[in-house]
């Protein structure tokens, strides 16, 4: 039998979440759509905080789940039988998304998993490595004898984008609330322990592991805790990548602005489509096929079953990658 997870409405907590397990029979997809059937599909904090309510485009009744990796199954027939991965800012979100045994989506969204990694680590991949690469690309991707400072390091955005930064040959300075960067990279990260520190003894570690010249870009996964202490670490013509924050308002130097010559960059994946998010994806699989990237671990693995149970643990900062295998 095959089952999808169906969310009808939206609910105040995650104590008042209900996911339904309905069965899923596989369609016929139309004209320049293909069928997968999802194999394996991380559970993103997006997902979970979608079926709260929390992102204003999410519509119901869906089935959630942005990423994914699986074998197309109906389609053009030459794809028929290929393994594929991916991520969506609409999939889960604006229509019925991987947490399922069935996906339909775009032909042009296909493409094929690098065949060095398994299918399962496939589908843990997408929002991360997604969000890290789109950041560089919008604020110009690292270069060798560049400085990149990424903020909350120890997270899976700031995991994705300390490994991008080093294949492209930057220094990179994981600033992390521990002394060891503990996570993947091709080549040695520099770690600043931010935990008990003032911003200013942040910035100047920085400062002191740039050769005093500060970072070419701040990768902030946090936003405005770490604020200040990016603005006062940036090199000239610096840019600044914002995924989130905790406070909306901060305060604002404008003259250090535009001294500086810095740049800010906002990225919110939810407004790349599937087949953005997947050709993204696919550039970065030559990293993957010389194993200057690697996918993250798979150890925390969930049948449909036990949905609520890999939502809570998801909702509550798990540090490891939660996974669901079909």
């Amino acid at each position: 039998m095959n089952f999808s997870l169906r969310v009808n409405q939206k609910a105040s907590s995650i104590t008042d979440l209900r996911l339904e397990l309905v069965e899923q029979a596989p369609i016929k997809p139309a004209p320049g759509f293909a069928l997968v059937q999802v194999k394996a599909a991380a559970i993103n904090p997006s997902d979970v905080k979608a079926t709260l309510g929390i992102m204003p485009k999410a519509v119901f009744p869906r089935t959630p789940g942005r990423d994914f990796s699986g074998i197309v199954i109906e389609g053009p027939s030459e794809w028929i039988g290929k393994e594929v991965f991916g991520s969506g800012g609409d999939v889960g979100i604006t229509r019925d998304g991987s947490h399922g045994s069935f996906l339909n989506l775009p032909v042009a969204a296909l493409h094929l998993r690098p065949m060095n990694i398994t299918i399962e680590e496939a589908g843990a991949i997408g929002v991360p490595f997604v969000t890290a690469f789109e950041g560089y690309r919008r604020s110009g991707f690292p270069q060798a004898g560049m400085t990149v400072a990424v903020m909350g390091a120890n997270g899976k955005v700031g995991q994705a984008a300390v490994q991008i930064a080093a294949m492209y040959g930057a220094k990179v300075i994981a600033v992390q609330r521990s002394s060891i960067f503990e996570a993947f990279s091709c080549s040695t990260v520099s770690v600043v322990n931010s935990k008990g520190l003032a911003p200013d003894e942040v910035s100047e570690q920085i400062l002191l592991l740039s050769g005093g010249k500060g970072a070419d870009i701040v990768y902030n996964t946090v936003g405005s805790a770490y604020f200040e202490v990016a603005n006062k670490s940036m090199a000239k013509g610096g840019a600044q990548i914002f995924i989130a924050t905790q406070d909306r308002a901060v305060p604002f130097d404008i003259f250090t602005f535009y001294r500086g010559m810095h740049t800010y960059v906002g990225i919110d994946t939810l407004a790349l489509d599937c087949v953005a998010s997947t050709s993204l994806l696919d550039l970065l699989r030559p990293g993957f096929e010389s194993q200057k990237l690697k996918p993250f671990p798979v150890d925390q693995v969930f049948s449909l079953d036990n949905a609520l149970q890999a939502y809570e643990l998801v909702l509550s900062g798990s540090e490891k990658r939660v996974v669901f295998k079909l």
